[in-house]
């Protein structure tokens, strides 16, 4: 995964602060590049689990959405350009003129492969929310009745169990929620709450 590395701190023109891609135009992007069902769904379930935090955080519609944004995007070119995993869909950003918050939080998702750090909230939260999200989705599809009454417990009993979701790197995991500051238990309940209704 050396050859992620980005090679820079520095994302977007400050002067574009702000600017945000329309929906349309993030779904028409996420469509076009990404051809894979599941990872459309955990990039829309990563985009409302950011939003569904900033509005917890009591924060406006305007930064909701860019946090929405940063999630929903994050992942963009995995799936055709995995070999240029962040550096096609940051470059694709900048050429848009979108707000360097964004780029950055997408930029710093996976530290130890694109050599970014998480600085602001945001970056934490999107590293954080990340890996969890894909876990705690696997293990609603192994379950009846989904999230429907699932619990901490049961997902942490998952998270030890290396070989299931053996892809998510629970190191990616306790690491990111030191950096969050948040306790593992309250970021799984999070997740559980708000992301079954993530595809509605």
């Amino acid at each position: 995964m050396e050859n992620l590395k980005l090679n820079r701190l520095e994302f977007g023109n400050p002067s574009n602060k702000g600017n945000v891609l329309p929906m349309e135009e993030a779904m028409g992007l996420l469509t076009d590049w990404v051809k894979n069902e599941r990872l459309i769904v955990h990039m829309r379930q990563v985009g409302h689990l950011m939003r569904a935090f900033a509005e917890h955080k009591g924060y406006t519609p305007e930064v909701q959405y860019r946090w929405f944004l940063a999630g929903l995007l994050h992942d963009a070119d995995w799936d055709q350009w995995p070999e240029k995993h962040c550096k096609k869909i940051i470059e694709e950003l900048e050429s848009r003129n979108v707000c360097p918050e964004i780029i950055r939080a997408i930029a710093s998702h996976g530290p130890k492969y694109f050599g970014v750090e998480p600085q602001t909230e945001m970056d934490k939260m999107l590293y954080a929310f990340d890996e969890l999200s894909g876990l705690i989705h696997a293990y609603s599809l192994m379950r009846p009745e989904g999230y429907e009454g699932m619990e901490v417990k049961g997902v942490k009993k998952r998270l030890k169990d290396k070989s299931f979701a053996a892809q998510v790197s629970r190191e990616d995991i306790a690491d990111a929620c030191q950096r969050a500051a948040i306790p593992l238990d309250d970021l799984i309940q999070f997740v559980i709450s708000h992301q079954g209704s993530a595809l509605d």
